[in-house]
């Protein structure tokens, strides 16, 4: 619910589109300068502790900044800053996030941990947006950022009861830790060919469908109206994609996830051929589909491939891949588009998703990913709670 409220705070208080387009900037930057940090510290002070800091740090900007709404209209600079210190939080909790589940889940139920953390937050970001618009209209934006700061504090509160072991000491630098996990994530071609991928697929395709799809709805469709249909579609899809991932353990992971990636490009090629709402809706659903199952197996592979001690390190390499060339992409997507049309970006970006995700799974290193079974010592204690 929070990014609607904001936005709607930021005008509400006098800014301008550009104090908005500032306020979105300063929660990316944080992330892509910070990734790596939060892999190296989750890591290697424990992944419950960084959550728990990154929780308190969130909490206390929205709520500061939700005390600051309530008593009048703050600086566009207190709306900068707390979204550079949520921004951070992000920074930490993410990697810390995926190197959790691993600590917390038996191996033969990865994929199921998974497919419901893609459930959850699907069906939040389908419910989010409905719910914030209907909480500012009646109670305002400072009551919605109120409880996204109370939700940060139950996250803690949930955080401070698990019972985990912490890691052993390294007795190595900081740097020396980054180092080891950059040579863990390009050990595997798979890991840094699908990161790669999806730097340039964020890039060239999904970046320009985020900022000209709207403009194409308002231009041929009905407006915001079916946009909005078409993204909560997407994210129907994905909560779909969830459900239909759980209880699957396909033998060839990352390819299974390299061909659910095709889904991907299917509302840029509807949007570059101008195609009516409903083919643009069922493209959205499949692309929602594709991106659930993508994540729950490729991210499976990579809790099974990569040592538990080494993941939050890994992980934080292939998200900053995956946010590098976001602001470039939102940046060139509309002068791009004046210049040669947005249907040509978008059928540019079609094509080079579908080209690059068959290049990918056309791959051995991708195709001979193998899911690892239930090892048996887990297997025989699995038999014993049954």
């Amino acid at each position: 619910m929070a990014s609607i409220a904001i936005i709607f705070a930021v005008l509400n208080s006098g800014g301008s589109a550009s104090d908005l387009g500032y306020v979105m900037a300063a929660g990316i930057v944080p992330q892509i300068l910070l990734l790596l940090s939060g892999g190296v510290f989750a890591d290697r002070i424990g992944r419950r502790p960084i959550m728990l800091g990154a929780d308190i740090v969130r909490f206390g900007a929205q709520g500061t900044l939700a005390a600051a709404l309530f008593v009048g209209k703050p600086s566009i600079w207190l709306f900068i800053a707390v979204s550079a210190l949520r921004g951070a939080g992000d920074s930490f909790f993410g990697p810390a996030l995926t190197g959790l589940t691993v600590e917390m889940v038996k191996t033969d139920e990865l994929a199921n941990a998974n497919a419901l953390l893609g459930v959850a937050r699907s069906g939040t970001s389908v419910a989010g947006p409905a719910l914030a618009g209907l909480l500012v209209a009646l109670a305002g934006a400072p009551t919605v950022i109120a409880i996204d700061a109370g939700s940060y504090a139950v996250s803690a509160l949930a955080l401070s009861t698990l019972q985990l072991g912490r890691p052993k000491p390294t007795g190595n630098s900081l740097i020396r830790d980054l180092i080891d996990g950059f040579d863990e994530f390009r050990s595997r071609n798979w890991v840094w060919i699908t990161s790669v991928q999806f730097s340039l697929f964020n890039l060239i395709t999904w970046g320009p469908v985020l900022v000209l799809g709207p403009v194409l709805a308002n231009q041929y469709l009905s407006g915001a109206r079916a946009w909005g249909v078409v993204m909560a579609v997407y994210g129907l899809g994905a909560v779909l994609g969830g459900m239909l991932a759980l209880g699957r353990r396909p033998r060839k992971p990352v390819a299974v996830a390299a061909m659910a990636s095709l889904g991907y490009p299917l509302p840029c090629a509807a949007l570059a051929l101008h195609a009516p709402v409903a083919v643009v809706t069922v493209a959205a659903l499949m692309a929602g589909i594709g991106s659930a199952l993508f994540l729950t197996f490729w991210y499976t592979a990579l809790q099974q491939q990569v040592p538990a001690d080494a993941l939050a390190r890994v992980d934080s390499f292939v998200t900053l891949g995956a946010y590098v060339f976001g602001p470039a992409a939102f940046a060139l997507a509309g002068p791009v588009a004046a210049a040669v049309g947005a249907a040509s970006v978008l059928g540019t970006g079609a094509i080079w998703a579908v080209a690059s995700s068959l290049a990918v799974l056309a791959l051995p290193a991708v195709r001979s990913v193998t899911w690892r079974p239930l090892p048996a010592t887990d297997r025989k204690a699995a038999d014993r709670v049954a």
